[in-house]
């Protein structure tokens, strides 16, 4: 039973040619193993499949295979690409003009234009908190002494605030130093950045950068120097293809 059209993306028409996407893998499939097809819309082209449900759960499964979808169309040479949000589905094609064309056209248009020749690719760095905070005091002399005098002591509520704050401020130091020697190495060969919230504690710098397609191999360069300026501290999960959704928000 089909339950309409499930949208993945849209491509430049300049790109295609006409209905067709010759350059994708025939066997190509999106959600519910449906075949990947194209539609010539407007000076523009639809990535769509069946859509063989009224509602898609936004598991791990469906998830990449949206993004695998999007990536494979990328790595297929229709590099200029606005992705959709996962799990849009529409009943008709005059859903799509009224819904998607109408009013933002010509800002797809105008994103388009921003990203051609450009990709995504993002940055997300990990510490070892308790890891940090045992360093910290070690190379901390100050605050460490502070610390062992009042050990095997009662301390009182302002005390132990005090000191607290203290260590707290001397941690965000040592994160802040981390950061801004990634961003004084990555912010210069980037078009644009965003910088996103941190998942869990142990992130402590989450970004996304459009960068010039061909300029990835210099990027990916400054990451493991700047890495290596801080050894055996940090895990670095460096991304360097992906859709660009960070860039291509037009609500």
């Amino acid at each position: 039973m089909t339950h309409g059209l499930y949208l993945y993306g849209i491509l430049a028409d300049n790109q295609t040619q006409c209905d067709e996407i010759r350059s994708l893998p025939k066997d190509l499939q999106g959600l519910d193993q449906q075949p990947i097809q194209a539609k010539s819309f407007e000076n523009f082209t639809l990535l769509y499949s069946e859509a063989k449900q009224s509602k898609y759960l936004a598991s791990r499964r469906n998830l990449l295979g949206h993004e695998r979808v999007l990536e494979t169309a990328m790595e297929s040479g229709y590099r200029n690409l606005l992705p959709l949000r996962f799990g849009l589905t529409v009943e008709s094609w005059n859903q799509v003009e009224e819904e998607l064309f109408v009013p933002y056209q010509e800002k797809m248009r105008s994103l388009l234009t921003k990203l051609e020749g450009t990709r995504e690719v993002s940055v997300k760095i990990f510490w070892e908190p308790e890891a940090e905070l045992q360093q910290m005091m070690v190379e901390n002399e100050e605050l460490r002494a502070e610390r062992d005098r009042h050990q095997g002591q009662a301390m009182g509520m302002d005390t132990v605030i005090k000191l607290g704050q203290a260590i707290e401020q001397a941690m965000v130091q040592r994160r802040d130093t981390i950061i801004n020697a990634f961003q004084d190495a990555l912010s210069p060969l980037a078009i644009e950045q965003i910088e996103n919230d941190a998942l869990n504690e142990s992130m402590i710098y989450n970004a996304a950068f459009l960068i010039a397609w061909d300029q990835e191999a210099v990027f990916s360069q400054q990451v493991e120097a700047v890495d290596a300026m801080f050894p055996d501290r940090l895990k670095i999960r460096y991304n360097n293809f992906t859709a660009p959704y960070n860039f291509a928000q037009f609500n």
